[in-house]
């Protein structure tokens, strides 16, 4: 299991913190030669060169930049044969208030790259590609103050099962994890808005924690790997419990 990914070729987009960089360190030790899409040049290159692979620096919301930089990555090795997309933007605030701006960002750096990427990996990837998409628990169901976010990767959730279908002749297979509360710097700052909330996060979780990155990367390399070979257009929940209840108070005292 050590070398489930030995000769291959990884790329991950936002690749410089959280999940994206567990995901990005678990591929490496599993033998993959890692490329680190990221804006975030310091921390995506502290990442790439704890892989042992490459930094390149783009802005996923620049279609152009990122089909180049796709292309790019599966020239230099000769193949590409894993693609995480990870990158995400997360605007905040009622339907109201929320900018327009807001809205478009968020859609353009969560859920069109995962679109212009994999049009720019189908080319590359072989019979036995795999493609992964990180979407999220608030892709399956709606959070108050987080609508573009939801619309974003409930996108990315039904993108998934659509690109699964069209490809799958090809040989190549696309599904998505969808994480629930990770402890990762996003979270951490969205916290530090309201850091009163920090525990209630953890109580919600019936696990009664947050998530590691780790346990998302684990995900994400099954997803990947050739023991899902005969997995593709499914979402896989990893979120510790939190989707699993109907949100309907407990009605028998001791459950």
């Amino acid at each position: 299991m050590a070398a489930r990914f030995a000769g291959r070729v990884a790329l991950v987009t936002g690749g410089a913190s959280g999940i994206g960089a567990a995901t990005a360190r678990a591929l490496a030790q599993e033998g993959a030669r890692v490329v680190v899409v990221d804006i975030d040049r310091e921390r995506g290159a502290a990442v790439a060169a704890a892989c042992g692979g490459e930094l390149a620096v783009a802005d996923v919301a620049d279609a152009a930049a990122l089909a180049a930089t796709v292309a790019r990555a599966a020239a230099a090795h000769g193949r590409l044969d894993v693609l995480v997309s990870n990158a995400f933007a997360a605007a905040a605030g009622p339907i109201a208030q929320l900018e327009l701006a807001a809205w478009e960002r968020t859609l353009a750096v969560t859920l069109t790259p995962a679109f212009t990427a994999l049009r720019a990996a189908l080319p590359h990837l072989p019979r036995g590609g795999a493609v992964v998409h990180v979407a999220s628990v608030s892709g399956l169901a709606g959070d108050r103050g987080l609508a573009a976010y939801n619309a974003a990767k409930a996108g990315l959730v039904n993108f998934t099962r659509a690109a699964a279908l069209e490809v799958a002749a090809a040989g190549v297979r696309v599904n998505a994890v969808c994480p629930g509360l990770v402890d990762t710097p996003a979270l951490a700052r969205a916290l530090e808005r309201a850091p009163e909330r920090a525990a209630a996060l953890g109580a919600a979780v019936p696990l009664g924690r947050l998530g590691q990155p780790e346990e998302i990367a684990h995900a994400i390399l099954f997803l990947a790997s050739d023991e899902a070979s005969y997995v593709t257009g499914t979402t896989l929940v990893v979120d510790g419990g939190l989707t699993a209840g109907t949100g309907i108070p407990a009605l028998v005292p001791g459950a």
